[in-house]
């Protein structure tokens, strides 16, 4: 796990200078505190900032050329097949054992198109292929690790941080903001891929595979699949033997190694696998003062019959309000999720000790986890109804008590399911943004089609996965590196992947959610564990808004100049504000992404006329 740049141009003389290009390497030193390497050629440098996970020595650093020299090499990640990768194509003459050596031979053996599809684990790798003069950028599959880049008419830009990019000389002077992105955030509470919220600024897709000439010409942007031999694996297999053997490839570390334990079902069961294969594995819980939010005690029953040594990190919601700017300073794309805040302080305490941890994250959106999953499913007949029948026959049955439902109201299917993920009404953000429709990518992920119910599971866990599970991973990924720790993702193994795809699903009632996963779970802890009231990983965000975070929020909405007000009806945000405070409405969350919105920006942001971040080119 590691933070890389690298600059990749079009034109003569293009490259920045060295120490200018080290100057914004350093924004993701905490990313990679144990090296810091970069590389210049023809047309291109790179930088590394390194957290050695696996060999630890010198020779695992990076940038990294291929033995033949071809290939000139940036990933940060970890590939969990290496060593079967190095064993099946008979790769000799290692000089590391890393699996980023394991990577440049294979490029050299098979070339990037064959390769790729090979690699099981959370990567985000940048190539440059000397011979034929191109730049490849990819992805894992499930989107794990991010990949930012920016092209601009000297060239493309490509970072493990957004800041890093729009930063950068090439694009800090010519910002120009994506009102439809803008508001996908504002509603969303993330920037969905592969969009950002700046022209010319771009994520690589989940998954993807770009490719970019010396002409500045996009010869390749897909998703690259699985491998048939994983396909077949995950066919072949039991549920259980694929977790197990995810856990075991992911526990291989060279630095010490945990889990995260909550009182829910994934984490559990990840932790169970990994004190089969390390009996003095240690666990992580999050213990809050508030009895409404804190499952400790669920984790630690959890604990005790695993025989699994448990830290509980006990925090006052004095504790979290302290962290909160420091919080916000290891986001440097907007982000919304405030469940940040608790993840950020757990990453903290866990990095005293350990380097790795595991965690469950992934679980609900490939098993059917959600409750939201099942309402959709049980309200979409209403849907086979024109909304000129539907809506005054639902006002009907609820005046009645037939019913209770808000669902038919909605004038359409996917309008119904969006809004259970809006954290701002749609009629507000209308307002905020006149003119302007959320992005294209979001649409598409927002389109259903309400056909059988089987069909429709699908659709959802789609979304869910390359939605929602999205942000999820960008809360995890910055909130545990901003303390150089690596979480990894047992469930998002391509295998496991690969199964849940092939189940069909089947969702009748509550119970039936995230029933694999139960029924192994209940294999390793009583039946009287499982099935608790999850608590969630959250904060009393509302309480705090109304009292300790108050001042701040009307300073930083109401008394400093609102970001994006070219793109934003920013009274309409305020207003919404002004609204909550006066008791008109308690959506925290909304108001949640408002604040974070503009404290990004005070904490992130180019302040005009500022020439911190101008770098100069080589002339």
């Amino acid at each position: 796990m590691c933070g890389f740049l690298g600059e990749y141009t079009f034109k003569p003389n293009s490259l920045t200078e060295s120490a200018s290009f080290e100057a914004l390497l350093a924004l993701s030193a905490h990313r990679g505190p144990d090296a810091s390497c970069t590389t210049r050629g023809s047309g291109f440098q790179l930088g590394f900032n390194r957290l050695a996970i696996l060999d630890v020595s010198a020779q695992g650093n990076q940038p990294k050329a291929s033995p033949s020299g071809r290939y000139q090499v940036v990933f940060n990640g970890e590939l969990y097949n290496y060593q079967d990768l190095a064993e099946t194509y008979a790769l000799t003459d290692l000089h590391s054992t890393s699996d980023t050596e394991v990577l440049v031979h294979l490029l050299d053996v098979l070339g990037v198109a064959a390769t790729i599809p090979l690699l099981n684990g959370m990567f985000a790798i940048a190539i440059i292929d000397m011979e034929i003069d191109c730049l490849y950028l990819t992805r894992d599959f499930a989107g794990i690790k991010p990949l930012f880049y920016g092209v601009a008419n000297e060239g493309v830009v490509m970072a493990s941080q957004f800041d890093q990019v729009f930063k950068h000389a090439w694009f800090c002077d010519s910002l120009e903001l994506k009102p439809e992105i803008v508001k996908d955030y504002f509603g969303f509470g993330y920037m969905q891929a592969p969009n950002t919220i700046y022209s010319g600024i771009f994520q690589v897709n989940p998954g993807a595979l770009v490719c970019i000439n010396r002409q500045g010409e996009v010869l390749k942007n897909t998703v690259v699949s699985f491998s048939h031999t994983q396909e077949l694996e995950a066919n072949r297999t039991t549920l259980a033997s694929v977790l197990q053997t995810a856990v075991a490839k992911q526990l291989v570390s060279d630095v010490p190694i945990a889990t995260f334990l909550s009182g829910g079902i994934d984490s559990p069961l990840i932790s169970a696998y990994a004190k089969t294969h390390i009996s003095d594995i240690e666990a992580f819980t999050l213990a809050v003062d508030n009895p409404l939010l804190n499952e400790s005690d669920i984790a630690k029953g959890y604990a005790d019959h695993l025989g699994i040594k448990q830290h509980v990190v006990s925090v006052t919601e004095s504790d979290l309000l302290l962290e909160i700017d420091a919080h916000f300073k290891a986001f440097s794309e907007p982000f919304g999720d405030y469940s940040s805040i608790p993840t950020y302080v757990i990453s903290k305490e866990a990095k005293k000790n350990h380097t790795v941890m595991l965690s469950g994250d992934g679980g609900d959106e490939l098993f059917f986890g959600y409750p939201r999953m099942l309402d959709v499913l049980q309200k979409r007949w209403w849907f086979k109804m024109p909304y000129v029948i539907r809506k005054p026959l639902a006002q009907l049955t609820n005046t009645l008590g037939i019913t209770k439902t808000w669902a038919p109201y909605f004038k359409s299917f996917d309008a119904f399911v969006m809004n259970k993920h809006l954290k701002l009404p749609a009629a507000t953000l209308n307002n905020a943004f006149p003119k302007t429709s959320f992005s294209k990518s979001i649409t598409k992920l927002y389109t259903f089609k309400n056909s059988n119910s089987t069909s429709l599971l699908h659709q959802l866990r789609w979304n869910e996965f390359y939605a929602h599970m999205q942000r999820v991973l960008v809360k995890v990924d910055r909130a545990s590196m901003a303390h150089s720790l690596e979480v990894r993702v047992p469930f998002l193994d391509k295998t496991s992947i690969a199964w849940a795809w092939l189940q069909k699903g089947d969702l009748k009632t509550k119970y039936d959610l995230k029933k694999d996963l139960k029924t192994l779970l209940a294999q390793e802890v009583p039946q009287s564990l499982i099935n608790q009231k999850k608590m969630g990983f959250t904060v009393p965000l509302k309480d705090w808004l109304h009292t300790a975070l108050q001042p701040d929020v009307m300073h930083a909405v109401f008394d400093t100049p609102f970001y994006g007000r070219e793109v934003i009806e920013v009274s309409v945000l305020q207003a919404y504000v002004q609204d909550f405070f006066d008791g008109k409405h308690d959506n925290a969350w909304g108001v949640w992404h408002i604040y974070a919105w503009q404290k990004w920006w005070m904490a992130h942001g180019i302040i005009e006329g500022s020439e911190k971040w101008k770098v100069k080119s080589e002339k």
